[in-house]
């Protein structure tokens, strides 16, 4: 919600209207008061299985929904950054303090407990079938960062990660980077070969 909750009214009822929920453990029309936001924060790392970091500034509200998620016994991941980013202090620090580095949307995947993750692959599937079924992605517009990312690839050679860090051009974050292979893995543009080689897919 925004600090002017009527915008949102029409939000509400789309979110209603496709069977979700909006949970608040405020009344109705509780004015939105920052000392309130941390409170809020529980509650959206409580009712997920995890919370994946992938920018957040040192003092952020990111940072207060991860410390959550830790006491509630959720999952923490994090995508890592340039240590020079202000945006990259609370992933970096969380995986210091043992958050699970995020480079590839498996490194989520194999956290999943095994019930969850026979619910998302499709009947008679297997691994590679995962990212097909994230493929609906696929016709969605892409991000600026995964257009950049996507044209550095072949399809008929891979690329080490370290390479694709360290070029010049374009001049991305390795956070941007890594959150943009992550999505274009998901769309089943992108496959992940041993010792975090990328190649396109087609």
């Amino acid at each position: 919600m925004s600090n002017n909750p009527k915008k949102n009214t029409r939000l509400v009822e789309q979110i209603l209207a496709l069977g979700g929920a909006v949970i608040s453990e405020f009344p109705i029309g509780t004015f939105p008061a920052p000392q309130n936001f941390p409170i809020r924060n529980r509650i959206i790392s409580g009712i997920w299985l995890g919370v994946l970091v992938v920018e957040a500034a040192e003092y952020s509200g990111t940072r207060i929904t991860a410390r959550c998620a830790l006491e509630q016994n959720r999952e923490v991941f994090a995508v890592p950054g340039n240590v020079t980013d202000k945006g990259s202090w609370t992933p970096n620090t969380l995986i210091k303090q043992g958050a699970k580095l995020v480079a590839t949307w498996e490194d989520v995947w194999e956290e999943l407990p095994t019930d969850v993750r026979l619910r998302l692959q499709p009947e008679g599937g297997n691994e590679s079938q995962v990212g097909q079924t994230a493929s609906l992605f696929g016709d969605a517009e892409q991000l600026p960062h995964e257009k950049t990312i996507f044209a550095l690839l072949t399809a008929d050679e891979s690329t080490h990660i370290d390479e694709i860090v360290e070029r010049p051009e374009p001049a991305l974050s390795s956070s941007e980077i890594f959150a943009a292979l992550f999505e274009l893995e998901l769309a089943g543009k992108v496959k992940q070969l041993p010792g975090k080689n990328f190649m396109k897919t087609f």
